[in-house]
């Protein structure tokens, strides 16, 4: 049996299936009653589990076009951002964002409305210009923003429930330059007043806390770097010290899997991302839970989690809080609100991981927070339904193109129809 990347999550059948081209997918999908589609493997829970059939895209992996007039690029869905970053770069060009690491796949992150950090920077997926799917029958869709907008807002964070995504068009830019300056010990109390400047102070911000008391044990300012221009950040950076040595998030672990720091300019594939691409991302062997709540809330947000640390620290490795600018993606955390998200990243001890979520999710609960789709919470069906504006109409469209459930599991089936089984 395989099991996910950080080995917390084994998948329930064997029938795995690696197709090398669209028409090998459309006859699977024919053929076949149920079926899943795994990406890199990077979920946390049973999000692309299948009692059945599961489908690799990893074959899938190239750069279909570049099209310089439009800005955009086209991809087959089982591409990963590190290979696409170096391709785009090679060409002048860029992505507006990453993940904290480059190994995952770009189909599978927008279909779960993965993140990176920046005030104005949606998820990933915000930025699918188009996107292919083979449907229940077997046929081919396309959902384009100049054909059918809706249905592509609707479909983009579809969470593998409209069928295989076989291709994407993603909106690109030119190609920038960056600098990564980190700060250490950086007060929660800061916050109160600062938030908003604080997050704004780069183009893309992390914090990283233990939660051992009421400070930041880092601060990631990741900024743009345009020709000729000096940035000169300063030794202090609200209470928080310039770090004399690369660090990596994790406190105790060596920087060497980490983007380079101390404000060396590179390119922006380089410094965007938290790990490098050829290394080993976090830590590996790990948990990971994430909470996404509108931006308003955060200092509030950030205190109440501190009120319970007792019960986070002990289980926990790293913390990071990052924002999120709205986008209208029908299933994504961020609809209509610029958000903040709480990640947690934790030892590999479910058994006590599993009793210290349900007392986050109870501090979180009046700033409506969601759970990141692929990573691991227990907050109920009923909840989660609730907190979606758009979930009626995602239901009917999964419905519209699957009414059989050929691409439902149980986890749709108890979080999207809460119809456990």
């Amino acid at each position: 049996m395989k099991k996910n990347w950080a080995g917390n999550f084994q998948y329930s059948t064997t029938n795995w299936h690696e197709p090398e081209s669209v028409e090998e997918i459309q006859q699977l999908v024919s053929k076949v009653t149920k079926l899943r589609v795994v990406g890199t493997r990077h979920s946390f829970n049973s999000i692309a589990d299948s009692n059945d059939n599961i489908v690799s895209l990893q074959k899938l992996n190239k750069v279909l076009s570049i099209d310089k007039e439009r800005q955009t690029v086209t991809v087959e869905a089982g591409i990963k951002y590190g290979d696409l970053c170096h391709e785009l770069q090679q060409h002048g060009y860029a992505l507006h964002n990453l993940a904290s690491l480059p190994h995952i796949s770009v189909a599978g992150a927008c279909a779960t409305a993965t993140h990176g950090s920046g005030n104005d920077n949606p998820n990933l997926a915000a930025i699918v210009r188009a996107m292919e799917v083979v449907t229940a029958d077997g046929s081919i869709v396309t959902f384009s923003k100049e054909t059918s907008e809706e249905e592509l807002l609707g479909s983009v964070v579809g969470l593998g429930g409209l069928g295989v995504v076989t291709k994407l068009t993603l909106d690109i830019v030119p190609s920038y330059q960056m600098r990564q300056d980190v700060y250490e010990n950086l007060p929660l109390a800061q916050l109160a007043d600062d938030f908003d400047t604080i997050y704004s102070s780069a183009y893309s911000v992390s914090l990283f806390t233990d939660w051992q008391d009421d400070t930041f044990n880092q601060v990631w300012l990741k900024s743009k770097v345009t020709d000729g221009q000096t940035i000169s950040l300063g030794e202090d950076f609200f209470g928080a010290k310039a770090a004399k040595e690369p660090l990596h998030p994790v406190p105790g672990v060596g920087a060497e899997n980490c983007t380079a720091q101390l404000g060396v300019q590179g390119d922006w594939l380089e410094r965007v991302p938290h790990f490098r691409m050829n290394f080993t991302p976090s830590k590996g062997q790990e948990l990971q839970s994430e909470y996404i709540f509108a931006r308003e809330h955060a200092y509030e947000a950030l205190c109440a989690i501190s009120e319970i640390r007792d019960h986070i620290t002990p289980h926990l490795l790293t913390s990071e809080v990052r924002t999120i600018a709205e986008d209208e993606l029908w299933m994504s955390p961020s609809y209509k609100q610029d958000s903040v998200a709480i990640h947690f990243t934790w030892q590999d001890k479910w058994a006590d991981v599993q009793q210290v979520l349900p007392l986050i999710e109870a501090k979180l609960e009046p700033f409506q927070a969601k759970p990141h789709w692929g990573k691991l919470f227990t907050t109920s069906p009923e909840k989660i339904q609730s907190l979606y504006e758009k979930m009626p109409s995602f239901q009917e469209l999964l419905m519209k193109y699957d009414p059989n459930g050929k691409f439902r599991n149980r986890y749709l089936d108890k979080y999207i129809f809460n119809n456990a089984k």
